[in-house]
């Protein structure tokens, strides 16, 4: 990687020490561009984390500067892979293939977004800016900015700030800053074009962009450019890939679904099979139970695609032990399809030597598709207009229904519970429906005009911008208007016991096509930032000890932000209105606003020649929260040449968005059948064997937003050293610490309320019997996390054969994830390196070890990414004490090699071509998989799902 040329011994030596954990890409660019790249922007610079404009980029904060060159040489073609390459971000749900299950109620937002989440502090407290300002947050989301909306083809370089910055640029960036930045002032033409293609298939992503610009700012006092980029990710299905398989009992995985394409019978009040059955052989009562799977039956595999026997031993649920699975994790899609449009424009004018005006448009348009499993269909006696009616005996169903009854008699006999003639209900995957689809359309933009310069010994960067992003989401097949369907199925048209190769009748297809509700508007939502700001920097004409003068910056940040959710009215009505779609209404928000108003003031102290302290305080005041004072006090002592320490402590203050203080409330009926009350049952889990856990519970699920909340606070703390004995060769270590409390959660896991009842026992809502009749998960103000670690970047370089080699290493290491539920407890035990499911997996040690050499014409990266691994998480069963014979509770690291190789022989054209996962290894084995895929095999929040990909990337400038 190149660092700015600084004049004299002593710049050199600084510039080195800004090695500050890069990313593991070796220095891919033509020599000559790059100097004249750094000569131009070496005069006076602002940095991320910083107002204060300087030519010393070296500074007391932890920061990652990743250039253009870098990118194209890994084949990195948006915002969302490259993130994924920086260890400094964490394993979380962020990404579109971490995010591709079904979203529920309250969890809109992930439809096609891609977050930023460094130091597993959250997307929503990661500031993302383009040139140094904010863009908006996603439509739907209304709190997260969307990565695939940032114009990725005009960066020329991206910084991140690997540390807090909420006194500097506002009380959100709790994990740190990302800036884009984009080129300033560029003359001539250029077309880049790229594919990224699986060896497997699926997964392939297209790209083209166009750059054009004109004028030169220093010689004609204006440019103005403009580009443009296309980009295509295309589907990648579970059952493309080998590793994406549930069935695999020997090793403790298997699917934790009974809704089959042949169908599973249920227990159920006035059922077929009442309470369910006892087993002659075993005596203990079962309440799940498909025919092929009992005794002398053809078999679950017999009955559909990606069917299995269902684990009763791993799931300790003894009343399924004749019921099938079906693989859903494998029948997933994997990672979204999206098309995006970028463009992204900007024309500066010099008024005379000392000011400059400037005008910047960016738009995005970005379309996704959520595609997953069919609809499971779940069914109940004397159905309500909610729910789907059992089936019945009747002239259409009557051949299907003997068929049932007599399978099941032939194994069970004669009991009191069996009784022909009553309904059956049962849980299945309607294939005959097809997969669900969800499609997002969102369209973005930030319009920004501003005015640079210098007024008399201070700079000036004054801006007044409004950025939008507008989003919609649309059924776009697999869901079906609940009267038409609840008639289908009561009538008997539809049949959800057949066998491969037997089809549904024409008359089926017909009710199905009539009750198809795709096109229907889901939601849709605007999200606007409208922001004043103004910044002036300079020197105050006086020094303390050393030989530089003390410097300041001061400025204000008046900021409006809008927020608006609606949809349909008729989704009030829930499963009444469409059959299992997410449909939010309760959560509908008229349009809400907030004034922000803040000042802050920043001072770079050089105390001695060796010594610089940096103190900065910014005061917002937000509408209705009031105000807060966040100050961040910053040092980097460098008594020798080579050596420098350097470290910061500052705090921060995180109001809740808009959707978490006014989201409606949400009341839905738990859909599982394995809850028991957790008062008189351990672990609230349903047994019909154990007296204590005999009733099952199916209370309703209460979410939504808390007007109530107040902000969450954190503090952060760094420290640091960075070494750099020769010019060949620097080292930087940096400890960091966050700790955030009164922290917004939306609720807790179920599984978590009920195996730590007493401390949850006010959110389970009882009648005046005492039955349960809510589960209260709404969000509230609780507790707090606390998180170390320590960042490592390593630079080497010299000479082979008759060229030039880098080696360059960059790791983190996780010292510390504790959390602790209410304020009132203790921490809890170091998590790190024991799975978490819905946020971020805390990884020991990740890294990235990247090798290049350079000689003429031609340039070769050879990276390795890795991974360590981390203890699985285990089933019921298993963790009662079933060991399957294979079972292994490590989750083994994950190692990748990329390698690319780039020529530039031809005067203006560079040709890069890479392979992506040069072995093609698998994802470890794991029981879990994000986002209630259960049992699909792998981690997406580790492993990239692709496998073995050919990269090539053309560009031409003319």
């Amino acid at each position: 990687m190149h660092h700015r040329a600084l004049p004299g011994k002593r710049r050199l030596c600084i510039a080195l020490l800004t090695a500050l954990a890069l990313p593991a890409m070796a220095q891919q660019a033509d020599d000559k561009t790059a100097t004249d790249a750094k000569v131009k922007t070496l005069d006076r610079l602002t940095v991320t984390g910083s107002r204060i404009q300087r030519t010393d980029i070296e500074a007391a904060l932890p920061i990652t500067i990743i250039q253009r060159a870098e990118i194209d040489a890994q084949g990195i073609t948006s915002a969302e892979q490259l993130l994924q390459q920086l260890n400094v971000a964490s394993n979380g749900p962020d990404s579109l293939a971490a995010n591709s299950g079904v979203a529920p109620p309250g969890t809109r937002g992930n439809n096609g977004v891609s977050g930023a989440n460094l130091r597993g502090q959250g997307a929503d407290a990661t500031l993302v800016l383009l040139n140094g300002r904010r863009v908006a947050t996603h439509g739907l989301a209304g709190q997260v900015v969307d990565l695939n909306s940032i114009p990725f083809a005009a960066i020329e370089r991206v910084e991140v700030l690997r540390d807090g910055a909420s006194a500097v640029y506002g009380t959100d960036a709790i994990g740190g800053v990302i800036n884009f930045i984009t080129r300033r002032n560029y003359q001539g033409y250029s077309i880049t074009g790229g594919a990224d293609v699986t060896q497997e298939g699926g997964g392939n992503i297209y790209h083209a962009s166009l750059l054009g610009g004109w004028g030169d700012l220093d010689t004609d006092g204006w440019n103005v450019w403009a580009a443009v980029n296309v980009k295509q990710n295309r589907i990648l299905r579970g059952k493309q890939r080998d590793f994406a398989n549930s069935f695999q009992p020997a090793r403790g995985l298997s699917p934790d679904t009974r809704g089959t394409p042949f169908a599973n019978v249920f227990s159920g009040t006035g059922s077929l099979i009442g309470s369910g059955l006892r087993d002659p052989a075993s005596n203990l009562t079962k309440t799940a139970i498909n025919v092929l799977d009992l005794p002398g039956g053809a078999g679950c595999e017999t009955g559909g695609d990606m069917m299995g026997p269902y684990d009763d031993k791993i799931w300790a649920s003894p009343g399924s032990s004749f019921a099938c699975a079906w693989d859903y994790g494998r029948a997933r899609t994997i990672q979204q399809p999206v098309d995006t449009v970028q463009a992204i424009g900007r024309a500066t004018f010099k008024i005379n030597d000392n000011h400059e005006f400037f005008a910047e448009l960016m738009a995005s348009d970005v379309r996704s598709t959520r595609q997953f499993e069919a609809q499971q269909i779940s069914t109940t006696v004397n159905a309500s207009a909610t729910q789907l009616d059992a089936y019945e005996l009747n002239a259409n169903t009557q051949a299907t229904y003997n068929a049932i009854y007599n399978q099941i008699h032939d194994y069970f006999g004669d009991q009191a519970n069996l009784v022909y003639g009553r309904p059956i209900t049962y849980r299945w995957r309607c294939y005959a429906c097809g997969p669900r689809q969800l499609e997002t359309t969102t369209k973005a933009y930030r319009l920004l005009f501003g005015m640079t310069g210098v007024l008399g010994n201070w700079d000036y960067d004054i801006g007044l911008s409004r950025a939008q992003s507008r989003a919609q989401t649309v059924l776009a097949g697999g869901y079906y208007y609940t009267p038409q369907l609840k008639a289908a199925l009561k009538s008997g048209l539809l049949n959800p016991f057949l066998l491969p190769g037997q089809d549904q009748s024409q008359a089926a297809y017909a009710a199905l096509a009539a009750a198809d509700a795709s096109g229907l508007l889901l939601y849709r939502g605007v999200s606007t930032t409208t922001t004043l700001d103004a910044s002036f920097s300079g020197s105050l004409g006086f020094k303390l000890w050393g030989e530089e003068d003390v410097k300041a910056a001061v400025g204000f940040d008046v900021r409006r932000e809008e927020y608006e959710f609606n949809g349909p009215s008729d989704w009030s009505r829930g499963n009444a209105f469409v059959f299992g779609a997410p449909g939010d209404a309760s959560n509908y928000m008229s349009p809400k606003t907030r004034n922000v108003k803040a000042v802050f003031a920043e001072f770079n102290l050089p105390v001695v020649d060796s010594l610089e302290v940096n103190l900065a305080v910014r005061h917002d005041r937000y509408d209705g929260f009031g105000g807060t004072t966040n100050p961040k006090y910053s040092f980097k002592w460098q008594p020798i040449d080579w050596l420098a320490v350097r470290g910061a402590y500052s705090t921060g203050f995180k109001v809740p968005d808009f959707a978490k203080l006014f989201r409606g409330i949400t009341e839905t009926q738990y859909t599982g059948l394995d809850l028991a009350d957790p008062a008189v049952c351990p672990n609230g889990r349903y047994n019909p064997d154990v007296p204590a856990c005999s009733v099952q519970i199916r209370p309703d699920i209460v979410t939504g937003g808390n007007p109530n909340l107040k902000p969450e606070e954190a503090k952060q703390r760094s420290l640091g050293v960075v070494f750099a004995p020769t010019a060949d060769f620097n080292l930087s270590l940096d400890w960091w610490e966050i700790e955030r409390i009164n922290t917004i959660r939306s609720g807790f896991s179920l599984s978590t309320m009920t195996a730590n009842y007493p401390l949850y026992a006010s959110n389970f809502i009882r009648d005046s019997s005492g039955n349960i009749v809510q589960i209260d998960q709404r969000y509230i103000n609780t507790g707090g996390t606390l998180t170390r670690g320590i960042e490592l970047d390593g630079n080497l370089r010299g000479q082979l054969a008759g060229g030039d080699w880098s080696l360059h290493l960059n790791g983190n290491y996780l010292q510390t994830f504790k959390t602790k539920s209410f304020d009132s407890l203790p921490y809890s035990n170091n998590l790190v390196g024991e799975y978490e499911r819905y946020f971020n997996l805390p990884i020991r040690w990740k890294h990235t070890l990247a090798f290049g050499w350079h000689k003429g014409d031609w340039s070769h990266l050879l990276t390795q990414v890795y991974r360590g691994g981390y203890k699985d998480w285990q089933p019921p069963g298993i963790a009662n004490g079933y060991t399957p014979p294979d079972y292994q509770r490590n989750v083994g690291s994950y190692t990748l090699y990329n390698y690319s190789v780039s020529w530039t022989g031809v005067d203006k054209l560079k040709l890069t071509f890479g392979v992506r996962n040069l072995l093609n290894t698998d994802p470890p084995f794991t029981l879990r998989y994000l986002d209630d895929g259960d049992g699909a095999g792998w981690e997406a929040r580790v492993a990239d799902p692709r496998g073995r990909a050919f990269t090539v990337l053309a560009e031409y400038a003319f």
